[in-house]
């Protein structure tokens, strides 16, 4: 594993990797380049993880529904306008579930493109670090076409807006903030002491992100992505979370079987209710050699992952958001390492 790692750091795509895997009841982490076993990253979209166990935990607590309308819990305020498709408002119609599985229809505000063809994501890539508030970010939103009427069939869009969304509903719900709830029922408890929302531009424990060969300081941006993808961790601290959100820890394991519901997002990832599912096609892997893989990645780089086929657990970074294959990659060689012949 560790020789994987250190042949990954090339200086030009990858700096640093760090990765930890749990198999057979055995936890084993390594890093290389400029992060080691304990350094601190951004997880990016991996964050979504930690919403579904909030919002899993409070379904199991009564205190929604899946099925539930968001216009149960969100101000008129952010429902008007909120889905408009030809002119026709859907915003309605509209479910907790719908948001957890991107089968909302909802604009991305983070990488839709506006009238004049540019996007947040764009103007971050570009060096030009930003801050925005929730309210902010669905706003945006509703300034961009939706993509498809909700639950449409077979349909489904990755969108952030989605879960800036949740964010609120759990605020709502529980009357205290999303950071709150997630300190409370996963940090705490597993004693994830390297994890936290990040919430201070002068806070300098997490690694810097590279894009491509350059480091891409966005403080702003990592303070505003907020429930849908600003959180802190480190590899150790992710293995304790993926493990607890598989095996029962926030929720219960019976809800699985209703979550892996898949559709197509992008690439060979598939969306289901509040998680994500890897799975190269038959082309790519035409004698079925590599695992399923059933969690979250983010845009940096970072990932958490369960393959129930191995009965396995992994999690890391590779601290690089230009490169988006790269981390999975880099996964399935160790998977494939620490499994062979097994």
């Amino acid at each position: 594993m560790q020789d994987i790692l250190n042949k990954a750091v090339n200086n030009k795509k990858i700096f640093g990797t760090s990765f930890c895997v749990k198999y057979k009841g055995e936890t084993k982490c390594a890093a290389s380049g400029n992060l080691n076993p304990g350094s601190q990253y951004f997880i990016a979209s991996t964050t979504k993880l930690f919403v579904t166990s909030v919002i899993m935990h409070l379904r199991s607590k009564g205190m929604l529904d899946l099925d539930d309308k968001i216009s149960k819990y969100l101000p008129p305020e952010i429902m008007k306008g909120l889905h408009q498709l030809n002119g026709k408002e859907y915003s309605g119609m509209l479910t907790i579930k719908n948001l957890l599985a991107h089968t909302s229809g909802l604009p991305d505000y983070f990488q839709g493109k506006n009238a004049g063809g540019t996007s947040i994501e764009l103007e971050l890539k570009a060096g030009k670090d930003r801050s925005w508030s929730p309210e902010e970010a669905v706003e945006y939103s509703k300034s961009l076409p939706p993509l498809f009427i909700p639950d449409t069939k077979g349909k489904a869009h990755y969108s952030d807006t989605n879960f800036q969304l949740l964010g609120r509903i759990i605020e709502n719900i529980t009357k205290k903030s999303f950071s709150d709830n997630a300190e409370k029922l996963i940090i705490k408890p597993l004693g994830m002491n390297c994890t936290y929302l990040y919430k201070d531009i002068n806070d300098t424990r997490p690694k810097t992100i590279y894009f491509k060969d350059k480091e891409l300081p966005i403080p702003k941006a990592m303070t505003s992505f907020g429930p849908d993808g600003g959180m802190v961790s480190a590899s150790a601290d992710m293995i304790l979370f993926i493990e607890a959100f598989f095996t029962g820890g926030f929720f219960p394991k019976s809800y699985f079987d209703e979550m892996k519901v898949w559709n197509r997002v992008m690439g060979p990832l598939q969306s289901g209710i509040g998680i994500h599912r890897f799975k190269l096609i038959r082309l790519f892997d035409p004698f079925n050699q590599l695992p399923e893989l059933i969690g979250h990645s983010g845009l940096s780089g970072a990932m958490a992952y369960y393959s129930p086929g191995k009965d396995l657990f992994i999690a890391g970074t590779v601290n690089q958001i230009a490169y988006e294959g790269a981390s999975f990659r880099l996964a399935l060689k160790i998977i494939r390492e620490i499994t062979k012949g097994k």
